[in-house]
């Protein structure tokens, strides 16, 4: 009895792995083409909307304004500018931009790590054509914000018109 089992065990293996296979996947929700598109339709806008270190340090005082930190929880958490509030962008979805962010009309101020000069373990610094603040901007605007403004100052960390926050800064 143990042997029919098994023999039919081994016929039926092969033939489910088959049907298996045949069955055709759905394509996967990745469209580079529109991510190409969108990048375009923001080229020109986004260069109206970066703005020197005065300019960003004078919108951070609107209480109608929101300064958004998208690195890393860790990295957010270790040092960040005083006053930021924390979405790790790959979190990024309509619900949890909603949820911290109500309004699509918020003035949104971003920065990164190639914002800030002179501290290589808070805010290493990437390549340029690769710096968080690009694929970010490109994402608040897809989501329909689109009063968003990026800072444009390489900034020195000992620059006193910063401020910090967060375990690395006491």
């Amino acid at each position: 009895m143990k042997t029919v089992i098994k023999i039919i065990i081994l016929i039926l293996i092969p033939i489910s792995m088959q049907a298996q296979q045949q069955k055709k996947l759905s394509k996967s929700n990745v469209d580079y083409e529109s991510f190409l598109e969108i990048s375009e339709e923001i080229l020109e806008y986004r260069k109206e909307r970066l703005i020197p270190l005065e300019t960003f340090l004078k919108y951070m005082t609107d209480e109608n304004t929101i300064l958004l930190d998208t690195r890393s929880e860790s990295a957010y958490k270790q040092k960040h500018l005083r006053g930021a509030t924390h979405i790790n962008f790959s979190d990024f979805t309509e619900g949890k931009l909603a949820k911290k962010i109500p309004s699509k009309e918020t003035r949104i101020l971003i920065y990164c790590n190639n914002n800030i000069d002179g501290d290589s373990i808070n805010f290493a610094s990437k390549k340029a054509p690769l710096a968080l603040n690009i694929p970010t901007f490109i994402n608040l605007y897809g989501y329909g914000y689109k009063n968003v403004y990026e800072l444009s100052s390489l900034v020195p960390i000992k620059d006193q018109r910063l401020q910090f926050d967060g375990t690395f800064t006491k």
